[in-house]
């Protein structure tokens, strides 16, 4: 009873381990990204087609407005001071937005860190945490948002160009993080990840019988 005790032990503790150093790893290196970038997100009044239209209409006029202006930025301070300065000036683009329209929605925006589940932009997916992210909510704030990042200034690359956007995007990226936190958000090799974590998965269950085996032996 004694040695049974022991190998169940020592098997718990093997995957104890297996299973939590990835998830460690993942968290530091997800902190590590979300300190060099400042993501966008427009949320809309509602998930109604008019409202989800709105918040279209809405991002087009802003990101027209402050676009050479980020652009030129070259540091994340930089940016945040330039989204501080045009605060007012986004608020007001916003609501002519929704006044031309025929609404009354109300418009708060908000510099801050907030938690986000994992989100995709072209061939970027950012895991799930904690980011920086400058928010205009309008209405109610209760639709579906739409993202980019501001910093590096992604949002000003066309995604619907293909491999170019994807080639633009890799570069812009890679000017701010290193090239394993690149790997990390880079979704074009997420299939090579999940058939490297399965076969990772069947390794470690042979290895644990192999384990058991020796110690009965």
């Amino acid at each position: 009873m004694k040695k049974l005790m022991t190998i169940i032990t020592i098997i718990f503790i093997i995957v104890s381990i297996s299973l939590g150093l990835p998830k460690v790893k993942t968290s530091i290196q997800q902190k590590h990204i979300a300190n060099k970038l400042i993501r966008f997100h427009v949320i809309a009044n509602s998930d109604m087609v008019y409202d989800q239209k709105l918040k279209l209409e809405v991002k087009d006029s802003i990101l027209q407005y402050i676009s050479p202006k980020l652009q030129k930025s070259k540091s994340i301070d930089e940016s945040r001071k330039i989204i501080k300065n045009n605060d007012r000036a986004i608020k007001e683009i916003a609501n002519k937005i929704i006044k031309k329209n025929g609404y009354d929605y109300s418009v708060n925006t908000t510099l801050s860190y907030e938690n986000f589940p994992v989100k995709t932009y072209g061939n970027v997916s950012l895991p799930q945490g904690k980011y920086e992210a400058y928010r205009i909510i309008i209405g109610k704030g209760e639709g579906q948002n739409w993202w980019c990042v501001m910093f590096p200034p992604l949002c000003f690359i066309d995604i619907t160009k293909g491999q170019i956007a994807y080639n633009e995007t890799e570069k812009e990226m890679k000017s701010v993080l290193t090239e394993n936190e690149y790997k990390a958000i880079d979704n074009r090799i997420e299939n090579d990840k999940v058939n490297y974590n399965k076969d990772k998965k069947i390794k470690m269950k042979f290895k644990i019988l192999e384990i058991a085996e020796n110690i009965f032996k």
